[in-house]
């Protein structure tokens, strides 16, 4: 929602309460006491939705998660499974009478089906290599799922492929050697150290018994990056006699976004390529009447950020056509109506999150419900309920429930799963304002005020910058990156959405690669110009922080402004050179620069942070995961050490056990307490 100047100034002079009554500020605590909820998914009668809840211990340094009913009637949720482990994933039998999931409750990952009329679960797998992302047959016979396995065994009986992959991984877990081997890119990924390993798509009966690897060989059958992954990325046919699936590139995997749509038969056989876009395909799921296959697409190759369409496709393969080529942002997870007349779906929506649908008589796209952060979409079979997860930048992701019939009707939350902590806690109503940015372009911003805000008074700002850069601050939560959790530091929280944020057109989107340091640069500085102009905002003390692209920003910003009296820097690039050379997916930088560094030096030079060192004065606080495989450690050492020579205020945090994100408990709290330390210890919180 845009705010003009003139209201603004109404707002700051109405009163406004310095506490809301019998409540307080969200602490570090909190963030561990709320239950996270996830992946719902809605029966088939639309009478219950289950999803997986996850509570945090703490003091055990560990999570565990369970599988919890809501019933639809909001009766109240009621727990189905109980472990000290992780119960995930759950999706209904076609009958609507068990439910799958997956589990380590045995040791490893395996696959789980318990029966809603009573008793505990049974174990379905159990696989040396574990099984994960399930999904069950229209027929309810059969159950496909997800295994990492050493190809070199793929084309055996299973019995024999099994243990020799097991017998591999034990010598690996029992050998005083722990050299890695590898031959080829997408040796790691992310924080998963991948190595010769190939996901693989398996079938077993639903009774039970040996699985059956339809895919063997070596090459992957499953998205290898979640960047190319929406649902469940692979689908069985309506006659429950094949399945597609998302395949990843064969060749050059690394530098490649090819990703297709294959179709394999549940009886074995070679698979068969029903897409040739050179570009990325995938998400595939069948039309409830099964003429139809809708799936998502890009169409410029090697560009992750390029906006999706969804295409429909004739179930028996041909020429497929977009559904949304004049709706100008990615689509995510489709869900069908039951008609099958339409298509609902998420999508970016001006730093929010909303839910669409468009329809296939004539390709017009509707917002079905506006705000928020929607997402993972499932419908009942008679299209009465759609059941979905959404959050707030006021609260975490929560089961909600809608009739997509008459949106006019509202939401409502199933789960309730926070309801009780969020009662006591005084958090900010977030502001939507729009900043002119480079070239007279707006430019959308959050802000956050601290509880007991009294615009009277001089507050100081911390300016949060988001990853990407093809992301978003969105109406929506986040448990590493809380900016309420910020603001009750006491702090104005500013979150601004700069040129290749999501969610405003493709063009905007467009508009940061090969020019990180440009307009998105401007666009960053005309929002700290905006927030300095506000009367409340102390401009002596203005810190900024980031991770990922964020994190890279702070770095630009280090040799590019002196504005801020800080900057906390989390994971970010700092030499595109070597950020080359040392990061997983080589089609980002190949995109963003134009070609490799040896074909396009001057492109990896022009914004690279590392060539303005000499500019640096601020100090840092840098912190860096070694098993980061996206911005490699090597990033953050590099700057530290320049910081260091140069004799400027810096520290650095390195977690060797932690990735691009900082997941652990106790990895986190310790994070939060360090990151607010250091902010308070240069810039002093709180009015004057």
């Amino acid at each position: 929602m845009k705010r003009w100047s003139g209201l603004l100034v109404v707002l700051l002079l109405l009163p406004i309460p310095i506490r809301a009554e019998g409540k307080r500020p969200i602490t570090i605590a909190d963030m561990f006491r709320f239950k996270r909820v996830a992946d719902p998914r809605i029966s088939p009668d639309g009478k219950l939705v289950a999803y997986a809840l996850t509570d945090v211990n703490l003091a055990a340094n560990r999570t565990s998660s369970s599988i919890w009913l809501a019933p639809t009637d909001k009766s109240g949720p009621r727990q189905l499974t109980n472990t000290t482990k992780k119960d995930r994933h759950p999706r209904w039998s076609p009958d609507g009478k068990k439910i799958l999931f997956e589990s380590n409750r045995s040791g490893d990952n395996q696959l789980w089906v318990i029966d809603l009329s009573g008793g505990e679960g049974r174990q379905l797998t159990t696989i040396a290599t574990e099984a994960g992302s399930a999904i069950w047959s229209p027929d309810g016979k059969s159950i496909a799922f997800v295994s990492a396995v050493y190809p070199e065994f793929s084309d055996k009986p299973y019995a024999e492929s099994n243990t020799l992959n097991k017998n591999k991984l034990d010598e690996k877990a029992k050998s005083p050697v722990k050299a890695r081997v590898f031959q080829r890119l997408f040796f790691r990924h992310w924080d998963d150290w991948v190595e010769d390993k190939r996901q693989h798509l398996f079938i077993i009966s639903a009774e039970g018994g040996e699985p059956k690897d339809l895919t063997p060989g070596d090459h992957d059958a499953y998205p290898t990056s979640t960047t190319f992954s929406a649902g469940d990325d692979f689908t069985f046919t309506p006659d429950s006699k094949a399945i597609v699936y998302t395949a990843p590139p064969e060749k050059n995997e690394a530098w490649s976004t090819d990703y297709n749509l294959n179709r394999v038969a549940v009886s074995g056989g070679p698979s068969e390529r029903l897409t040739d876009n050179p570009a990325a395909d995938g998400c595939p799921v069948y039309s409830p009447d099964g003429r139809y296959l809708a799936y998502r697409a890009q169409k410029r190759p090697g560009f992750e950020a390029d906006r999706w369409e969804i295409m429909l496709m004739e179930s028996a393969g041909g020429k497929a056509e977009s559904l949304t080529a004049d709706f100008d942002s990615s689509p995510n997870e489709i869900c069908w109506s039951p008609s099958g007349d339409k298509i609902y779906f998420t999508a970016d929506d001006k730093a929010r999150s909303s839910i669409f649908e468009v329809s296939l008589k004539d390709r017009a796209v509707k917002r079905v419900l506006e705000g928020h952060q929607q997402s993972a979409l499932t419908i009942s079979n008679d299209g009465s309920r759609l059941a979905f997860s959404k959050a707030a930048l006021t609260h975490p992701a929560e089961v909600m429930m809608m009739d997509p019939r008459d949106p006019s009707t509202g939401d409502v939350n199933l789960s309730q799963a926070n309801t009780k902590l969020l009662s006591d806690l005084d958090l900010s109503q977030p502001e939507s304002v729009t900043v002119t940015g480079a070239g007279g372009t707006p430019m959308q911003m959050w802000i956050v005020h601290p509880p007991g805000f009294d615009p009277a008074k001089k507050w100081p700002l911390v300016y949060l910058v988001h990853g990407g850069p093809q992301g978003a601050w969105e109406d929506g939560w986040s448990y590493r990156w809380c900016p309420e959790l910020w603001a009750a530091q006491g702090y104005v929280i500013a979150c601004p959405n700069p040129r290749g944020s999501t969610g405003f057109g493709q063009k905007y989107v467009d508009e940061i690669s090969g020019d990180w340091g440009g307009k998105c640069f401007d666009d960053l500085m005309a929002g700290a110009d905006y927030m300095e102009k506000q009367p409340y905002i102390d401009k002596d003390r203005m810190a900024s922080a980031g991770a990922s692209f964020g994190g890279y920003m702070e770095n630009w910003f280090e040799g590019h402004t002196n504005r801020f009296k800080t900057l906390i820097s989390h994971d970010g690039v700092y030499n595109f050179d070597s950020m080359y050379t040392t990061t997983d997916e080589l089609w980002f930088d190949e995109w963003e620069h134009g070609g490799t560094p040896w074909e396009k030096p001057e492109e990896y030079m022009k914004f690279s942070p590392h060539r303005y060192a000499k500019n640096f004065k601020t100090p840092m606080l840098l912190i860096h995961g070694d098993q980061d495989f996206r911005c490699p450690v090597s990033e953050g050492l590099q700057l530290f050490t320049a910081l260091q020579r140069l004799g400027i205020e810096a520290k650095m945090i390195n977690f060797p056990d932690e990735g691009h994100w900082v997941l652990k408990p106790a990895n986190s709290e310790f994070w939060h307490h360090e990151v607010f330390a250091w902010l308070k210890s240069h810039v002093p919180p709180g009015p004057r």
